[in-house]
């Protein structure tokens, strides 16, 4: 939307913002600061979901070391496409310590041929997570986005991270499950009981449950084993709504934003970005 790209440093936070680099032309998105850190800022004129790879019209950029720089306030990043801001940083129910956003993106559904958005997400880590990522330092982006070890090296490791959506539309809980199902299923070629008793869970959960417009969704990995699943309809959610103990359909999910084949590319492609700054 601009014509040239801004950069909009708060003295207070050494460069916790990111600058967008578009096929078409520049982008920006840019650090605010809100009075209210659980409040969602989702404006949007269009909305998307689980469907084939959108046009990877943004591409995000991150350095780690954002966090909330006084009290009573937080540090945001704008996903530029659903206008949707999410923290820097995030303590969340299951965790031991404050997790460091290292990208956003987009789903985008497709109906007769007009793309709608259904949610932003954005990835959140343990920054410790980093000290299992040197092999990667100096790599390019496009040497990151093809090696698909790196992303299976960040599921692995025993610590954090944590996927969160957020709505830009309503969604019916079911119609959400069965999106998810459709690209977890295929991932699991060979579900044991384990597996099975996961999915009955992980599905439980939304099934009958109308999911509003800025809704967050959290997906937590503590360690590859174990997936937390946290929903809020009012802000950061302050308890675990259920725990899905299968490895299979923890990595299954990650694999499903994170893969080869990721059902959101242009949060891939951010995370990569921010993956390339960190480890330069």
């Amino acid at each position: 939307m601009f014509e040239a790209q801004a950069i909009c440093t708060p003295t207070r936070l050494q460069l916790p913002f990111f600058t967008r680099n578009c096929i078409s032309r520049p982008r920006v998105g840019f650090v605010a600061r809100i009075s209210n850190p659980n409040e969602l800022l989702c404006q949007t004129h269009s909305c998307s979901f689980l469907s084939p790879p959108e046009d990877i019209r943004t591409q995000t950029r991150f350095t780690f070391n954002a966090s909330s720089s006084s009290v009573g306030s937080a540090e945001y990043i704008e996903e530029p496409a659903t206008k949707v801001r999410f923290q820097t940083s995030l303590s969340l129910p299951g965790c031991s310590i404050s997790l460091s956003l290292l990208g956003t993106g987009y789903r985008e559904k497709v109906f007769a041929i007009i793309g709608v958005k259904v949610y932003a997400a954005g990835l959140y880590v343990n920054q410790s997570i980093l000290n299992s990522l040197n092999a990667w330092k100096g790599r390019s982006a496009a040497e990151i986005q093809e090696d698909s070890s790196l992303f299976s090296t960040i599921f692995q490791s025993p610590l954090e991270k944590s996927l969160q959506i957020v709505l830009v539309r309503d969604v019916d809980g079911k119609t959400f499950w069965d999106a998810l199902n459709d690209a977890i299923s295929p991932r699991i070629k060979s579900p044991t009981p384990v597996d099975e008793s996961a999915l009955s869970t992980f599905r439980s959960i939304f099934q009958g449950q109308p999911l509003k417009k800025g809704t967050f969704i959290f997906l937590t990995w503590p360690d590859p084993s174990k997936m937390l699943v946290c929903i809020s309809a009012d802000g950061l959610p302050s308890s675990v709504d259920a725990a899905i103990e299968s490895e299979n359909v923890a990595l299954a999910l990650f694999d499903v934003f994170f893969g080869d084949t990721p059902v959101s590319p242009s949060l891939k492609s951010s995370v990569v970005n921010g993956l390339e700054s960190v480890l330069k």
